[in-house]
């Protein structure tokens, strides 16, 4: 498992993030506050607080493809 804080400013920035989030054969989450929704769903994200970072977890121990494609997401 994988976490890492990410900022989506914008529609286009959901659509970029969801697009490269569905390439992985595993499950990813977003998490903000006390919901929790599937990353690779648009309608899920838009659900979630986008005005702050959001928790993204991956279930997978080899992230790096993943964060290689989401790299201007995430919150350093």
């Amino acid at each position: 498992m994988t976490k890492a804080k990410i900022l989506l400013q914008s529609i286009s920035d959901v659509k970029e993030f969801v697009s490269a989030v569905s390439m992985c054969d595993f499950d990813v989450d977003l998490i903000s506050g006390r919901y929790a929704v599937d990353a690779k769903s648009i309608m899920g994200i838009f659900s979630l607080d986008l005005s702050n970072a959001i928790d993204l977890i991956a279930y997978t121990d080899d992230s790096q493809a993943l964060f290689s494609h989401i790299s201007k997401f995430v919150v350093k």
